[in-house]
């Protein structure tokens, strides 16, 4: 294992579970495309009651990061490899480094609604205060395979939107994946129509192998995901949207370790400018 450098990489958060699993699965990609190192990082607690304690959950940390290499390893993907087990908080730990890294990636069955005032959210803290991009990847298994596997995206004039849609699209192309263009609920307009249609005509120049469908129905990405009456395979939103991440990722159910992507409920990826 190595002592969690922050050279470039496309980092996952690993935890033991088929969520985390799924993210670094989901990585694969992401790091292949990049030519970068897929680095899986497990958190320990800074502190424990004793020695047999800490030892314990050292097991876990091996045997979590263990499952996940053999996964993507059985994936077949060219990708390299890394692992590391670090300590602290995981929150503020996984913002550390997401310093200099190229992604971050975890996965979640849901973030509840009173996450940051009581208990506090690994994927939501990275939502909002991580330093790179950050993909939340909520499990699909067990559920049925959709027809379509959408892309959703807003095209708007907020500040370094055409940062946001650029990823969108290179998302798209790398998953063979549809776009779903949502105009500016800001101005519902003839004028703001006539906006999102050139604007996805600029788009479909610069990526001609990706379809993209204008949605002009006022909706923001968060309202209009979980609305949906279609499975949405990831939410692309910007910074300035990451405080709506618990909406678009969902909440979860009972106190099942896993849950499948449901209607309404999407995987979100967050740019940073």
């Amino acid at each position: 294992m190595d002592d969690g450098s922050t050279s470039p990489a496309v980092i996952v958060g690993v935890d033991g579970s088929d969520a985390g699993i799924g993210a670094a699965l989901w990585a694969v990609d992401e790091a292949t495309s990049r030519s970068l190192p897929l680095r899986l990082v497990y958190v320990i607690a800074a502190n424990h009651p004793c020695a047999a304690d800490y030892d314990a959950e050292v097991a876990r940390a091996k045997a979590a990061l263990g499952a996940a290499r053999a996964a993507v390893e059985a994936a077949g993907g060219p990708v390299r490899v890394q692992t590391a087990m670090l300590s602290g908080p995981a929150g503020p730990t996984l913002v550390a480094q997401s310093e200099g890294a190229a992604l971050i990636c975890v996965g979640s069955v849901g973030i509840n609604g009173y996450a940051r005032a009581i208990v506090g959210s690994t994927a939501a803290e990275l939502a909002e205060r991580a330093r790179c991009p950050v993909a939340i990847i909520r499990p699909r298994d067990g559920a049925p395979d959709p027809d379509v596997n959408w892309i959703v995206v807003a095209i708007n004039a907020e500040p370094h939107q055409d940062g946001v849609v650029e990823q969108a699209m290179r998302e798209a192309r790398l998953r063979g994946a549809p776009v779903l263009a949502l105009g500016d609920r800001r101005r519902p307009t003839e004028k703001a129509r006539s906006a999102l249609d050139h604007a996805i005509t600029m788009w479909r120049e610069r990526y001609p192998d990706v379809r993209v469908y204008p949605v002009d129905d006022g909706a923001d990405v968060a309202h209009f995901v979980r609305h949906q009456d279609e499975q949405i395979l990831l939410a692309v939103v910007g910074e300035s949207e990451a405080g709506h991440i618990a909406q678009i990722v969902g909440r979860p159910e009972g106190h099942h370790s896993h849950h499948p992507l449901r209607r309404g409920e999407s995987s979100a990826l967050v740019v940073r400018r």
